[in-house]
């Protein structure tokens, strides 16, 4: 089923939601109105969770967050961080979250594809952080989150100097996992989701929750998640069937 709302159009397709950012002539710029529609998404997906595909339309990822509302906030608007809130709620929802980036990810979408888990690129994507050019820092993440993904010398030379990263140079530092023509992007994302939605739903989530867990928690939140799983009937289950495969 598909629903259009005012900036998205979301899909439901039972084992997975797809999320298509959708301001035609703003080049899909986040502005509050996306953001809370967003926020709408992250409660469906923590009340009933299932893998997010992210993507954008008319051969634009998001070419930034909307500049009109920007320019027009101030010292407590930054205080709340309007968006890096919503990113970082995104990078917390309990299953996967791709990003299928097809055209510019740039500012706040270049932020946004950054929060999830995987990215796909088509070969026309580029990243890129051009805040400083605006008068501001990458306020909603890329400051601390791009150095994680790419390193440090790659992420100065993005935020400092405004440099962009192109599929081709994205593939090389493993910002994105995939790169493929425009027309094949989505049925490739939605491929690695199928891969997702094979395993057991459970192993999958408490893998997301132990990895993305801060470094102290380890090895105990390995043990409890694994402790979890050594009860579930599903765990037992596929591993007889495994074994009954193997004696065929």
């Amino acid at each position: 089923m598909e629903v259009v709302v005012e900036t998205l159009v979301v899909e439901e397709l039972g084992d997975r939601i797809v999320v298509r950012l959708h301001r035609p002539g703003a080049r899909n710029a986040i502005n509050s109105v996306m953001v809370r529609e967003l926020h709408d998404v992250c409660e469906a997906l923590e009340r009933t969770p299932r893998p997010l595909l992210l993507t954008g339309s008319e051969s634009v990822f998001a070419a930034g967050a909307d500049i009109g509302e920007l320019r027009q906030r101030g010292r407590d608007e930054a205080l709340q961080g309007i968006n890096s809130t919503l990113f970082e709620r995104i990078r917390r929802l309990p299953m996967p979250t791709v990003a299928a980036v097809d055209g510019y990810a740039l500012g706040g979408g270049a932020e946004l594809a950054y929060a999830c888990d995987i990215r796909l690129a088509s070969t026309r994507a580029k990243f890129g952080n051009p805040e400083p050019n605006l008068g501001i820092i990458a306020g909603a993440g890329a400051c601390w989150r791009l150095k994680e993904l790419v390193g440090e010398p790659l992420a100065k030379l993005v935020l400092l100097a405004g440099h962009i990263v192109d599929a081709v140079e994205a593939a090389g530092c493993r910002l994105v996992a995939e790169v493929h023509e425009p027309g094949e992007l989505e049925q490739a994302a939605h491929r690695l989701i199928d891969r997702m939605t094979r395993v057991s739903a459970t192993a999958l989530r408490l893998t997301k929750l132990v990895l993305d867990a801060p470094p102290g928690s380890h090895p105990l939140a390995d043990h409890l998640a694994q402790a979890v799983l050594f009860e579930d009937p599903d765990k037992h289950a596929r591993m007889t069937k495994f074994l009954e495969k193997g004696r065929d």
